[in-house]
C-alpha cells in the first residue's frame, strides 16, 4: 500500500515482514561493523547484526531476534 514494502495488514492487525526468522540459519557476508563492533550483513536488504565478525567474513548466522528493522544473530 502505498509503495511502502514495511509491512501489511492481516486478520492480526499490521505485521512487519521480514525476510529472516528467529531460529533459523542463513549463509551471509560481513558488509560493515557497527559503531558497536559489531559485524553487518544483509539479507534482501534487511540489516542483521552479527557479533564476533568482521568484513569480508562469509558466516552461517543464527538468527536470535527479530526487530522491525533489523535483527541480531551469532555464528554457527
Amino acid at each position: 500500500m502505498y509503495g511502502d514494502n514495511r509491512g501489511s495488514f492481516s486478520s492480526g492487525g499490521f505485521t512487519d515482514s521480514s525476510p529472516v526468522e528467529a531460529g533459523k540459519t542463513y549463509e551471509v557476508e560481513i558488509e560493515d561493523i557497527s559503531r558497536q563492533g559489531d559485524g553487518i550483513a544483509r539479507v534482501e536488504g534487511f540489516v542483521i547484526f552479527v557479533s564476533d565478525t568482521k568484513v569480508g567474513d562469509k558466516v552461517t548466522i543464527s538468527v536470535d531476534r527479530v526487530m522491525r528493522r533489523f535483527a541480531i544473530a551469532h555464528k554457527v
